[in-house]
């Protein structure tokens, strides 16, 4: 007698996860399994001039400056989670919906069926180069939890109102551009930036970090990425997604309910240009459908703790803190984690 499959819901991974410990890990994960995938990929990059996903996963060492790049990041980070995601063993899994970090996003849209595998990444290296075309500026990460995990009293309210009234100084841009749940990523032009460097309160754990290679992501100074976006990408490549997906206001799109036109007005509209509410996509997942497992592909792992952090918020299935959520996964993982060699076999079979 075969055992019951488990749900499980799919969180796709944004920028920043595919990192040095990452290099080699899609030819050496998937280049036997799914080498058709991976031709594809390489001859969408190569008919562009660009270097392909193989090159840049096959190089002799990992640059910053080369690999952190958003024309770089996004393919490689879409290969490895698309490919990871078909790795995934059906006999034991029932993914029943699909969510996404930021640039996991469009990852999310191929991984739920609104467009095909191809069609996937032809978004997400567009976008690469697309996230490139913005005002001045970038992303700075605030640490608003304890060691344990918990909200700091008052710190979160603290920054919004920092926020608020920096934005309201001539010249200066600032706005919440990612909710982590126990991170805030803030985003602006590079005096909103400055002043808030100058102005936050202490923050726990971890000072406040200027994220490498990253633009005013989720904020209107990337009208131009959006208008770019929306030149570029037709709505014909959108179609009604096959699995629930859970995008970044906590909007639930249907298999029979959902308009492709509205899915990519969304895209490249509001999710480009307005702040992206990760913490809430994941309560809104595991409350609509009840996952048995959360299932991270790779890139990387980094994304666990915001995705655990969101579930500590909502005290899901009574886990409150750091300590009942590394107890839970001693006992019962609730986070598989594919870019975890021991969590890796659990997923794939």
């Amino acid at each position: 007698m075969t055992a019951a499959k488990k749900t499980a819901l799919v969180v796709a991974p944004g920028r920043g996860t595919y990192g040095k410990g990452e290099l080699g890990s899609i030819a050496r994960l998937h280049g036997a399994r799914f080498a058709d995938r991976l031709a594809n990929v390489d001859a969408q990059r190569a008919d562009r001039g660009q270097p392909t996903v193989t090159e840049l996963d096959g190089a002799d060492r990992f640059s910053v400056a080369t690999h952190m790049r958003g024309d770089v990041a996004a393919p490689l980070i879409y290969t490895a989670t698309a490919l990871d995601y078909l790795g995934i063993d059906r006999d034991r899994f029932d993914i029943v919906a699909v969510a996404g970090n930021s640039m996991g996003w469009y990852s999310a849209l191929a991984l739920g069926g609104a467009v095909s595998v191809e069609d996937g990444f032809r978004i997400a290296n567009a976008m690469g180069l697309n996230s490139q075309t913005h005002g001045p500026g970038g992303q700075i990460l605030l640490q608003v939890v304890d060691e344990d995990w918990r909200p700091v009293p008052g710190l979160r309210d603290r920054l919004s109102d920092l926020v608020a009234d920096i934005a309201a100084r001539p010249g200066h841009a600032l706005a919440l551009s990612i909710d982590l749940a126990g991170m805030l990523v803030l985003a602006g032009n590079e005096e909103g930036l400055a002043a808030l460097l100058a102005d936050a309160p202490p923050t726990s754990g971890r000072d406040p970090l200027r994220l490498a290679g990253h633009g005013p992501f989720h904020t209107p100074l990337m009208f131009g990425s959006s208008d770019k976006a929306k030149a570029e990408l037709p709505v014909s490549l959108f179609g009604a997604p096959a699995i629930p997906m859970v995008d970044g206001r906590g909007h639930i799109w249907r298999r029979f309910s959902s308009d492709p036109a509205a899915l990519w007005d969304y895209t490249f509209g509001h999710q480009i240009l307005a702040p992206y509410d990760f913490a809430l996509s994941v309560q809104v997942a595991v409350k609509e459908f009840a996952p048995d497992v959360i299932i991270l592909p790779g890139p990387g792992d980094t994304l666990g703790g915001a995705i655990a952090q969101s579930l500590i918020a909502i005290e899901w299935q009574g886990i409150a803190g750091k300590s009942d959520f590394m107890a839970r996964q001693a006992s019962d993982p609730i986070l598989l984690s594919m870019g975890r060699a021991e969590q890796r076999p659990l997923v794939t079979g």
